[in-house]
């Protein structure tokens, strides 16, 4: 399996398995700074150099990690970071914003959480309805002239959007939830990818924990986890979409690998290019995710995995 592939429109090769950091700060339970460092730091031991972050994680303590974790080390890696999810002072989600004073500010403060002078790639994290998309991107595309920013990204737009965007400023790097559970881009969003030379960027590969087989019931979670809030992990739902888990075993076991590393060797076998940022605040996953990359899977393990997946998953992303 390819184990590179050259970022959208840049001349940067990230490994097809990069790390999310959102729930080294918040969202997925209790956290540990000094073990995320260390899990950072191997991270960039084993050659995972494409890390993803966002502002509004830990409302910017996330991006203060990273900052923390590799400074001095910013040349071995590709980082992206986002904006237009607004936080308060105690972590109240304040709706979004896409005005050009809003997304220049939060790229100031982002350059200052990270301590870096330039953000390799920089997402548009969700679009905020209020303004165009042509000047949200145009704004971006200000930035990089300016030079505090390399590559423009953006998350979760339709086909149509996506285009618009691409016709304001090349855009290199689309992020959007996609796994075994979460199939929508396959409908049109893979195909303008290609056509526009965009790298699809699969957040939540491993159905946020759920594929890897680690969630059986909602006594699974932490108080305060996000996933209890979300409509795929009420116990009805958990029950109907443990389906998607037995396929992914039965593959497991049949090639001595586990479900994480074959949840994301499928998405992996989907195109050359695509991109894949399981999020780990644990080393031993880490390795385990990475381990997918050896993982073949035929042209009969995908056909049994499509015949036998349910055509439905129960409940809504969010």
């Amino acid at each position: 399996m390819k184990q590179t592939t050259t970022l959208g429109h840049s001349t940067l090769d990230i490994n097809r398995i990069g790390l999310g950091c959102m729930g080294m700060s918040e969202f997925y339970g209790t956290f540990d700074e000094k073990e995320s460092i260390a899990t950072l730091h191997k991270a960039l031991d084993l050659g995972v150099n494409f890390f993803d972050t966002a502002d509004m994680y830990g409302s910017g303590a996330n991006e203060r990690l990273l900052g923390k974790a590799f400074q001095g080390r910013w040349d071995s890696l590709v980082l992206a970071t986002k904006f237009a999810v607004m936080r308060g002072p105690n972590g109240e989600f304040l709706g979004l914003n896409g005005k050009p004073e809003y997304i220049r500010q939060a790229c100031e403060d982002s350059l200052q959480s990270l301590r870096v002078e330039a953000i390799d790639l920089y997402y548009m994290h969700r679009k905020d309805p209020e303004v165009e998309i042509e000047e949200i991107v145009g704004t971006m595309a200000e930035l990089v002239q300016q030079g505090k920013v390399k590559y423009l990204g953006l998350s979760e737009v339709d086909p149509t959007t996506l285009r618009r965007a691409h016709a304001v400023h090349p855009i290199t790097a689309l992020q959007t939830e996609y796994s075994l559970w979460s199939r929508e881009p396959e409908q049109e969003l893979f195909e303008v990818c290609r056509e526009l030379g965009i790298t699809f960027v699969a957040y939540s590969p491993l159905g946020r924990g759920f594929l890897t087989g680690a969630i059986k019931s909602r006594a699974d979670f932490e108080p305060g986890d996000f996933r209890l809030n979300n409509p795929r992990f009420t116990d009805e739902a958990i029950q109907q979409n443990l389906k998607f888990v037995e396929v992914v075993d039965q593959i497991a076991q049949s090639k001595g690998v586990t479900k994480a590393q074959v949840a994301l060797a499928w998405i992996l076998s989907q195109n050359d290019e695509i991109t894949v940022i399981p999020g780990t605040r644990k080393i031993h996953r880490l390795a385990e995710n990475l381990g997918a990359l050896q993982v073949t899977l035929s042209e009969a393990d995908l056909a049994t995995m499509e015949a036998h997946m349910p055509s439905v998953t129960v409940g809504n992303r969010y």
